[in-house]
């Protein structure tokens, strides 16, 4: 990704510590059978982000407001898996008020990390609406990290069955789409549901936010 005309994502995606606690944070969701948290995931989620942004029509200043965001989103991780949004905007905050970023630019950087888990997150501005389908979308095989495939779990099978992943905008139908093929032999389309209908469930409400709607489709059939 160009990161010419994102000054403050340049900034961030440079720094020593952020890159430091993205790579350690990793090392626990490892520890704790999670799948891939680090620098491939924040990617992925910076890529989407503004593909969303972007595609909407949103400018440059808040597009690049939002690549911040999604590259610190889990950098709470490293605190603790539970409420780690939070823990993560306050991490956030430090590093970015260090760095003398405006308050005004700060807030909606903490407030989209903040509120992007379906724990207790919400769509309440579009930046963090787009970090939510964008975090929530990021379902595919190479996230395992077990190498083992007998001692996968539900969370690894699913993610491992996933061989393609794409989420696409059609602005004539107001509609976002995220496109999985599943592979059955690792996972059964029910188990996605078991484990991430909460998950599809926070994207709808992200997508109406930003004036769209939300749709699974699974090995081509519409399921959501």
């Amino acid at each position: 990704m160009d990161t010419t005309n994102f000054p403050l994502f340049s900034q961030v995606k440079a720094d020593h510590a952020v890159t430091t606690y993205i790579g350690e944070q990793n090392k626990s969701m490892k520890a704790l059978h999670f799948t891939e948290h680090s620098f491939a995931h924040v990617g992925v989620v910076c890529e989407r982000t503004a593909y969303i942004l972007e595609k909407l029509g949103f400018d440059e200043h808040t597009v690049d407001l939002a690549l911040t965001a999604a590259w610190m989103h889990d950098l709470g991780n490293i605190v603790n898996r539970v409420d780690h949004s939070q823990s993560g905007a306050l991490m956030a905050f430090s590093i970015l008020n260090r760095m003398n970023v405006a308050a005004e630019d700060i807030a909606p950087i903490i407030c989209a990390i903040g509120n992007h888990d379906e724990g207790n997150g919400q769509p309440v501005s579009a930046i963090a609406a787009a970090l939510i389908l964008a975090d929530k979308s990021d379902v595919r095989r190479s996230r395992v990290q077990e190498p083992d495939e007998h001692k996968f779990d539900i969370h690894d099978r699913v993610n491992y069955s996933v061989t393609d992943s794409k989420l696409k905008i059609n602005k004539e139908q107001s509609a976002i789409k995220l496109k999985l093929s599943i592979d059955t032999h690792y996972g059964e389309i029910g188990e996605y549901f078991e484990i991430f209908m909460e998950r599809m469930l926070l994207c709808k409400k992200a997508a109406n936010f930003l004036g769209m709607d939300f749709h699974l489709i699974i090995n081509e059939q519409t399921l959501l």
